[in-house]
């Protein structure tokens, strides 16, 4: 079992907003000697764990043959662009946006007078040229949630073998997996494959059993075969 913790890299920012990128995979940003942070799980590629200045914003900006998935820790994120114009966000929602060839362009925006939280994954499609999508969810406490990745023609989720999960633990409870994975701490503390674990931990493992301390949410990223 591998931990990175985020606060052991060096944070960045761009317009309204500061974050720490701890996924850089060397398919989409080089082999990078001096990388601190790590390579993916499947056709996992990025994740940025990002705070938005209030009222902070990310500028109108756009992208293909890319998808994109955001899960809300913290407050509200306003969504604008081609896809979805309007839609708010609020704490454990999650969006994920398929670009394809038709490519998509976006705003988030933070709505509100103080700093919000939301963690960005990227993960490189399997097919290129595929038509731009949008689904929204909201995970129920308890369970792990499918945000992305399944089969072809279900309509439920973006279809991938690379899989990602939303879970929200609640305190003294377990949720487990057996199968390689990679997973990040975005609240609460717990126990992880019998390794203490808090909010902000990257872990990768070829299995998953966590047990909640605090009340947690645990994005989980694995494969299909």
């Amino acid at each position: 079992m591998n931990i990175l913790h985020r606060d052991d890299l060096e944070g960045s920012g761009f317009a309204g907003i500061r974050e720490h990128r701890v996924v850089t995979d060397s398919r989409l940003f080089g082999d990078q000697k001096s990388r601190e942070t790590w390579d993916g799980i499947g056709n996992f590629v990025y994740l940025s764990d990002a705070r938005f200045l209030p009222k902070g914003e990310t500028r109108l900006h756009g992208h293909k043959e890319i998808d994109v998935i955001s899960v809300m820790v913290e407050g509200h994120v306003m969504h604008e662009g081609s896809l979805k114009h309007g839609q708010l966000m609020e704490s454990h929602h999650v969006q994920a946006q398929r670009a394809g060839g038709e490519g998509f362009s976006h705003n988030e925006i933070n709505p509100d007078d103080v700093e919000n939280r939301m963690i960005q994954l990227w993960v490189l499609p399997e097919q290129p040229g595929q038509v731009a999508e949008y689904k929204l969810y909201s995970p129920k406490a308890g369970e792990l949630t499918r945000v992305y990745g399944g089969e072809a023609g279900q309509e439920e989720t973006l279809d991938s073998h690379t899989l990602i999960d939303v879970g929200i633990v609640l305190a003294g409870k377990s949720i487990s997996l057996n199968t390689p994975v990679m997973a990040y701490l975005t609240r609460g503390s717990g126990m992880l494959n019998g390794q203490i674990v808090k909010d902000g931990d990257l872990i990768r493992d070829d299995r998953l059993e966590f047990r909640a301390k605090d009340d947690s949410q645990l994005i989980v990223i694995h494969t299909r075969g």
